[in-house]
């Protein structure tokens, strides 16, 4: 897979140098290149925004440097025979960044991140590169950041780990939380390693069992447990027909309920029964 990325602090890049994004660049699994902004300026303060049209706080980034950078960096992939570019954008606004789409991206040949700063990229640029290859853009959560590139790590991250060759185990990403048909989409439940004693606390004694069906329904039971304490959400919208009569029991304890069409909610009680 090839990655490019734009932006005008390259210097905040300096983490995909190590882990595994680390790896798979020095194994040639991954090809990442960083490219400064403000080298597509033509003005002795490089300047990359300006004042918005319409009044407001803040600056945009401007078209011209943008459209310059992002050109260059399609004609070089194309000479170097990289294809099927796509275009991704960092922004508060873009669809919601999950396992899902982390498993998207990382069939795609080649992503170009654009994270902006300021304001935001001024919206013709995204229009514009539209109309050539597929744009997506990418929210990594509920809140505000100063720039784009900080998003750019977490979707690089999920990104590079599912590229084949880059865990030590190819199995190890398919009951990761979220990962599609994990599950029942549910989130992990606890894990523990060696000692088997730690300042006076031990470890489950089933994982010590050696038997695998228990120890199987003991990791579903916990992580129905710690879903409907941090992520009812997941529970809510599941489909019944994933639960068996073990994880209807496990939810009841939990205090959830099924409704008339099978789904579960939350008791207002919440109490375990």
């Amino acid at each position: 897979m090839r990655l490019d990325v734009v932006t005008i602090f390259p210097e905040y890049l300096d983490p995909l140098d190590v882990s595994l994004v680390g790896k798979a660049r020095a194994s040639g699994r991954l090809d990442v290149q960083v490219h400064d902004l403000r080298g597509w300026t033509h003005d002795r303060h490089n300047t990359v925004d300006d004042t918005p049209y319409g009044g407001g706080p803040g600056m945009v980034m401007k078209t011209g440097p943008w459209g310059e950078a992002l050109d260059e960096v399609l004609a070089d992939g194309y000479e170097t025979g990289a294809r099927g570019p796509v275009l991704v954008v960092p922004t508060p606004s873009g669809r919601p960044f999950t396992q899902e789409l982390a498993v998207e991206l990382s069939g795609r040949p080649w992503l170009i991140f654009a994270p902006a700063r300021y304001e935001g990229i001024d919206r013709r640029v995204v229009e514009e590169y539209a109309t050539r290859i597929p744009v997506v853009e990418v929210s990594i959560g509920d809140y505000v950041l100063a720039g784009g590139e900080a998003a750019v790590l977490v979707i690089t991250e999920a990104v590079a780990r599912l590229l084949p060759g880059v865990l030590g185990n190819a199995e190890s990403h398919r009951d990761d939380s979220f990962a599609p048909g994990a599950m029942a989409d549910l989130l992990e439940g606890p894990v523990y390693t060696k000692p088997p004693e730690w300042r006076g606390r031990g470890i489950p004694g089933v994982l010590l069992s050696g038997h695998h069906g228990r120890i199987a329904r003991w990791r579903r039971d916990e992580a129905f447990r710690r879903t409907a304490l941090n992520r009812p959400d997941l529970i809510e919208r599941c489909d019944p027909a994933v639960f068996d009569k073990k994880d209807r029991e496990t939810l009841s304890i939990l205090g959830w309920s099924p409704e008339p069409g099978g789904r579960f909610w939350r008791r207002p009680d919440g109490v375990e029964e």
